[in-house]
This record gives structure tokens, sequence and C-alpha cells, in this order.
């Protein structure tokens, strides 16, 4: 499933690319055995046979009645990257949202939960050798506790983002640093969840009497919410993050529905009580 709708609110999946990944090179923990007691909910769709994990990088467009909004922005094309499958992509995302009813032109807000590589892609494209906002009409919102962090430290997974993804938002017109608790709309708030970075938000959409959350990087993988305290290697603060997990858990088990930034299809589904941690059900 790549569609929720939340009372009068639409949620569609924008995919980038998935690809297999060895579970340990950002959770050191998850190893074969340490997640064969999870095997019976992680598979088929979040554990693949040979022990890899399938990692998603997509974005989240939200239509509301009176805007659509984008959460994260991929990894972008023609970005020179470290990473070879994600060095200068030429992929079809913008394809993607015009075939969902959002052009570019159409959307008017876009919100990084976090300002790591691969959710800031998309905010430029390369026009004429220079690096422009993708989204001519849109509001660009960083969390400012977020930008007031990166913008004197450099992103050990992407640091070539800041100068061809950040510092041009930065720079133009279409920015506005916010507050991790701002209200983006009617039924769509930021919800802070730090500790992956500092001003890392979550996203909260409620509609009449349904709610649904962004997870953000939060949660890379679904087995974090088996296990919160498992070490992230991307969190910028481990123990913080650990915190925010647990307390997004209290707060959203039930019948709010998670959506994984990061997680494969079907990527949406309720966290339920599994003796003392949870699991995800989709």
């Amino acid at each position: 499933m790549s569609s929720w709708k939340i009372g009068d609110i639409t949620i569609e999946r924008v995919p980038e690319m998935v690809s297999p990944m060895d579970p340990t090179m950002l959770l050191p923990e998850a190893t074969p055995e340490n997640m064969e007691p999870m095997h019976d909910w992680l598979k088929p769709h979040f554990l693949n046979d040979d022990n890899t994990i399938p990692l998603s990088i997509h974005a989240f467009l939200i239509t509301t009645p009176t805007m659509k909004i984008l959460v994260d922005t991929c990894i972008g094309n023609d970005k020179p990257r470290a990473m070879p499958m994600w060095n200068e992509l030429q992929g079809d995302f913008l394809e993607q949202l015009t075939a969902r009813g959002a052009p570019k032109e159409a959307i008017n807000t876009v919100l990084c939960t976090h300002l790591h590589v691969d959710h800031v892609g998309w905010n430029t494209m390369l026009v004429n050798g220079k690096w422009i906002p993708t989204f001519d009409n849109a509001r660009y919102l960083f969390a400012k506790t977020e930008w007031d962090f990166w913008k004197d430290e450099e992103d050990p997974f992407g640091p070539e983002a800041k100068n061809d993804s950040i510092l041009p938002i930065i720079e133009s017109d279409q920015i506005d640093l916010v507050d991790t608790n701002h209200q983006v709309t009617e039924g769509v708030q930021l919800i802070p969840t730090p500790g992956h970075t500092p001003g890392h938000v979550s996203v909260l959409i409620t509609s009449g009497n349904e709610r649904a959350v962004i997870t953000g990087d939060l949660f890379h993988h679904p087995v974090q919410f088996a296990r919160p305290f498992w070490l992230d290697i991307a969190d910028t603060d481990g123990d913080v993050a650990a915190q925010s997990r647990l307390k997004f858990m209290a707060d959203f088990n039930g019948s709010t529905l998670v959506l994984g930034t990061h997680f494969a299809l079907p990527t949406g589904g309720h966290l339920i009580r599994d003796g003392q941690h949870y699991r995800f059900k989709t």
C-alpha cells in the first residue's frame, strides 16, 4: 500500500529507490541471531531471506483540502555523492509527483524532518550549472534548532549536501526556520523527536477522529520498535534518540497509523504491544 486516507487528508508515498542493506552497517546489534526473535513479524516485508533489510528512500506527499505538502526530498538528481548508488542519480522523482497530481509548481510546502543528505536532495535542481529551489511556489520549512546545529557541522554521510541542497534554500527567499512543534496547516503539525539530529521532527497528521505520524529517521527500521536502545550509528545523540523513541511509542501505539520514512512497502502500520516491547503490524 502506498496511499492512505486520514479523514479528508491524503498521504502518498513517492519512491526514489529501495536497496538491500546489511542492517549491522546501521544498527550494529542487528545481527542475524539478534533479529531472529522478530522474524515472525519482520518477514517478508522488512527482512530478506539473506538477512539483509530493504532500505527505502521515499518522500511523502500530504494533500489537505488547501495544501500540498512534501515531506523530505530524498537524494535528488545530478548530485555528486560518495556513495556510488546515490551518485549523480537520473531518476523520475518529479514525474512520480506529477503522476500523483502534484507537479512541482503545485507544491505549497516542503518540510525536511532533518537535514541529512538523503532527506534534502530534491530541495534543489541543477539549472544552467546552478542549484536552484526545485519547488518554485513552495515555502521550505527547516527546524531552526536543526539549522543552528548543521550550519557549523558537516553531515558525515554526505557533506556535499550542504552546498548543493541546503545553502541554496537558506539563501533564498523561500525559507522559513520554524519551531520543532510548528503548526504547518490545519491537521498537519511538527512534533519534536530529537536525538537522531538535534532538531529532528516527526510529522503528525490529524483529521476527524483519525491520525497518522511520519517518523522521519527516529526509526530507520521497524526492528527499532522492539529494540529502541540498539545503537543507531547515524544518531548524533543515541541516548536522546532512544528516549524519543520510547516517548513516540507511548504516544502513538494503537490506532495511530505509523508511516516509516525508510520502511519498504507496505510502509504503514500500527504499533502493538508484544510483551515488554512493541511490534509493527501492517
